[in-house]
């Protein structure tokens, strides 16, 4: 369960993915040449609910349930509180810019509440070839604007769960300070974050590494100014506040103040040494600063650690921590400060891995303290909360542990701890898999339990390292960075359990038998077990597999098209071929190639490595190598199209060197390049367009000079691309796959925005392609319409209707009024009409039969001005549904 955030490095390094005069975040791409824009899209998230580590919260501190959410290479979220969701915020982060998805600092502006700020970039080192910047919004999220630093951030670097590092004067908000890596120190901006300046006066930019020994650069960088707090006691509205607090990556000068509104700093007096203060947090009503420290930057690391309290009347400090430092293994962070009732301090130890996490509260400004969960008899334990993950279920991770351990776990790596300014009773906290959260907090402090729950729907956070649609059984099986890969039976349903017997760390590959898809194997990293496992249930449970000697990594794998061979290329050692059990080493191919299987011949195999394709015809015993002047350099993918043997397509290269997409048709002996496909890293198949015999591709490529994600429905002759300005994702290289049962859906990997799937509203689409109803059901029905997202001048809403009567339907018509006259946009899953204030929603060609007792779903976009009521009613053919 160790978070290893950075799984796009390698890649970054050779794909060359940022150029020099890349467009900003609100730029408008060039006109397409060769492809068309396909509006007809809606894109959502595969439901896994997390999956990956979200290191800050912020709540506004004069808007009720205003609540921000940053991750380190996911991008940023916005709660919404009528829904308990959250809506992600940095999906118009393009292809160039992919670094811009990891969020190093957040801030919201509590004189203007539509004021957000974020400061991004993921990697300091080469990793990631772009600087940072940092964004601004007006509208909550909706739109950006950039201001490009000439240094670059480290969203996923070591030290990433300190700070804030960003932050916003609370009196004169266009004031902001940023706090930033690498010896480049703090940095001030004073027109609402458009420029930046560095702060000349504060001379420390922290000399603190991780490993001063890491010749990548990832640990040996400068951890830098981590943390700005005001001290809003000394300001009034208009005037910039004069005292702020700064926290600093130096164990022995951990601690900043300025009592001029930032002229001059100088280093705190008396402060403790030796630790590194992760947070800052000044509870200005009781005068107290108070300090969580840890003798590691974390987020993993962390053996001994303190918490502070300084009064700031008085200069006096005092060592308040919950547990002496003789008794922990751990450090401190999560600090939070109760603002309705000042005295109350919260804290975790975040880097205590085992047997849990610990959180600690006081409600006397830490002059005692009480815990999350205590020893009662070694190993047994009592715990204050009730872990109730039955939204997440995964979250167990199937486990069931000896005690003290437990499963599911409080959580690990917990450095975002946060109460909400307005409600006591509720808190929320980030783990490396999830965002947890309680409403009746208060029952800490009366003995009873307290219920803490998943708090994380919509948010989805998971780096996706391969795909697969087989055409028959689940729908989507996925190769998962850090929690394995999961099996989903619906989209919209988070699964029980992630792949499990084994339990990879992450998964690097997956496939399934063409002609028999209830056969899959997957490939990926686990230390001391197995590295390959098999199904013969289409993924529903698993074998570990034998390994041949050598073997370090996961690879790739291939399943020969009837599923009685496999095909294994792992890392640390070269390719084999084997039936299930022992393996034998291939010929003729090198280590390290990828490998896939042609879907037709169980025989036929291919590789790939550094501009060679391969070819077997011996179920992978022996290769020979077949096409050359392929991509050389930079990763590559390929693909050979079910239903027609030997008809292969090769997408890759790099930047300044070969780069594209290839087609062979003749098994893989020669390959023709796609003309007016610039650049191509995945390549896919769906089912056929409608009176179409070819699959339809998908593409994450560069065609006519715009990235984004493309389809062609005629075997590559024109593309269309089918994602927007507003759905880019970042870095979108890992993986694409169609779906063979619903034509136009594709699935889409991100590094850390988990999957995406598109459905198309065109006929015989996924969305649409609706059909004549003929004569309306009637009967009963029942209604449930809800809105899940709202923004100034829109919304999004999605509608479950349940046949309650006792027939069945082969097509429905539900109708509605908008007497507030909202607009109907984009529909999917139903076919809209709207005259007027009346609404009718017809059935997709797919979705008109409903049993007895079954619904049918479907959701759209919309524009709302004044207010957005819910309707009143709901006729199904002249009959009034119930409403839930």
């Amino acid at each position: 369960m160790r978070r290893t955030r950075h799984l796009l490095a390698g890649l970054a390094l050779t794909a060359g993915l940022l150029t020099a005069a890349a467009p900003g975040v609100t730029a408008a791409p060039a006109p397409l040449e060769t492809a068309t824009t396909n509006t007809s899209y809606h894109w959502k998230n595969v439901r896994i609910d997390g999956g990956g580590f979200v290191p800050g919260i912020v709540f506004n501190r004069t808007e009720k349930n205003l609540v921000y959410a940053r991750t380190d290479i996911g991008g940023a979220y916005r709660w919404n509180q009528s829904t308990a969701t959250w809506t992600p915020l940095l999906d118009s982060v393009d292809w160039d810019h992919w670094g811009h998805t990891g969020v190093v600092g957040l801030a919201s502006d509590g004189v203007d509440p539509n004021r957000v700020y974020a400061a991004v970039g993921t990697y300091t080192n080469d990793w990631d070839p772009g600087n940072g910047a940092v964004l601004r919004s007006a509208d909550r999220g909706a739109t950006w604007q950039r201001a490009d630093l000439p240094f670059k951030l480290g969203g996923n670097m070591p030290g990433r769960g300190m700070g804030e590092r960003l932050a916003i004067d609370p009196h004169k908000n266009s004031v902001l300070y940023l706090g930033t890596p690498s010896g480049n120190g703090l940095w001030r901006s004073t027109d609402s974050g458009a420029t930046w300046a560095k702060v000349t006066s504060f001379t420390n930019p922290g000399s603190y590494r991780q490993d001063p020994t890491d010749t990548s650069g990832y640990n040996s960088d400068q951890q830098g100014v981590v943390w700005v707090a005001f001290d809003e006691s000394t300001g009034t509205a208009g005037t910039a506040t004069r005292t702020i607090y700064a926290g600093v990556g130096d164990k022995d000068n951990a601690v900043y103040r300025s009592t001029d509104a930032g002229a001059t700093w100088t280093r705190l007096p008396g402060q403790p040494t030796g630790y590194l203060a992760h947070k800052g947090v000044l509870d200005a009503a009781n005068g107290h600063l108070y300090l969580a420290y840890s003798d590691k930057a974390g987020p993993y690391d962390g053996g001994k650690g303190q918490v502070w309290r300084y009064a700031t009347a008085t200069g006096e400090w005092k060592d308040i921590s919950p547990a002496a430092e003789a008794d922990t293994s751990y450090g401190f962070s999560g600090l939070t400060v109760d603002r309705q009732h000042p005295g109350t301090v919260m804290v975790s130890g975040y880097s205590s891995w085992y047997p849990d996490t610990q959180i600690f509260r006081s409600t006397d400004s830490g002059a005692t303290w009480t815990r999350a969960w205590d020893y009662t008899s070694y190993p047994n334990r009592a715990n204050r909360y009730a872990l109730d993950v039955s939204s997440s279920p995964w979250l167990t991770w199937g486990a069931s542990p000896a005690p003290p351990e437990q499963s599911p776990k409080l959580g690990w790596m917990t450095e975002a701890l946060e109460i909400d300014p307005f409600d006591s009773n509720r808190m929320m906290y980030g783990t490396g898999a999830t965002l947890y959260g309680t409403t009746d907090l208060g029952k800490w402090d009366t003995g009873a339990t307290f219920t803490i729950k998943p708090m994380v729907q919509g948010l989805e956070e998971t780096a996706v390292l391969d795909l697969a649609s087989p055409p028959s059984g689940a729908p989507l099986l996925s190769a998962l960075g850090d929690i394995g890969g999961f099996r989903h039976t619906d989209l919209a349903k988070v699964p029980s359990m992630m792949f499990t017997g084994p339990d990879f760390t992450s998964t690097t590959s997956v496939d399934f038998a063409e002609a028999a898809p209830d056969t899959v194997v997957r490939a990926g990293h686990l230390d001391g077990g197995p590295r390959v496992a098999f199904s013969t249930d289409n993924g529903t449970t698993w074998r570990g597999g034998q390994e041949p000697p050598g073997v370090t990594g996961g690879g790739t794998v291939a399943a020969s098209a009837d599923g009685t061979r496999f095909v294994w290329s792992p890392d640390g050692t070269g390719v084999h071929t084997g039936t299930g059990g022992a393996w034998t080493a291939s010929t003729g191919i090198p280590a390290g190639a990828t490998v896939e299987s042609d879907r037709v011949d169980p025989l036929t195999f291919y590789g790939f490595k550094a501009g060679t394709f391969y070819v077997s015809t011996d179920g992978g015993a022996t290769f020979t190598a077949e096409a050359t002047g392929l991509p050389a350099t930079g990763p590559a993918r390929f693909k050979a199209v079910p239903g027609r043997k030997g008809d292969i397509w090769l997408a890759g290269g790099s930047t300044g060197s070969t780069y594209g997409l290839w087609h062979s048709t003749d098994g893989g002996t020669a390959f023709t390049r796609v003309t007016g496909v610039d650049q191509a890293d995945t390549v896919g198949f769906g089912k056929a367009a409608p009176g179409a015999a070819y699959p339809a591709l998908y593409s994450s490529a560069k065609i006519g000079g715009v990235r984004g994600i493309f389809r062609s429905t005629d075997a590559g002759a024109s593309w269309v691309r089918v994602n927007d300005d507003a759905h880019q994702w970042g870095w979108t290289g890992g993986a694409i796959t169609g779906d063979p049962r619903v034509y136009g859906r594709v699935y889409v990997s991100t590094n850390g925005r988990g999957i995406l799937y598109g459905d198309t509203t065109e006929t015989g689409g996924g969305d649409g392609g609706g059909t004549d109803p003929g004569t309306p059901p009637t009967g009963a029905c029942k209604v449930a319409y809800k809105v899940t997202n709202q923004w100034q001048g829109g919304f999004q809403a999605d509608v479950t209707l349940t046949n309650t009567s006792t027939t069945a339907w082969t097509g429905w018509q539900l109708g509605w009024d908008y007497p507030a006259g909202q607009r109907i946009g984009g529909m999917w899953n139903a076919t809209p009409t709207q005259a007027g204030t009346a609404v009718t929603a017809r059935n997709a060609g797919w979705n008109g039969s409903v049993a007895v007792g079954s619904s049918a779903s479907f959701g759209f976009t919309g524009s709302w001005t004044g207010t957005n009521p819910v309707p009143a009613a709901f006729l199904l053919g002249g009959t009034t549904c119930s409403v839930a």
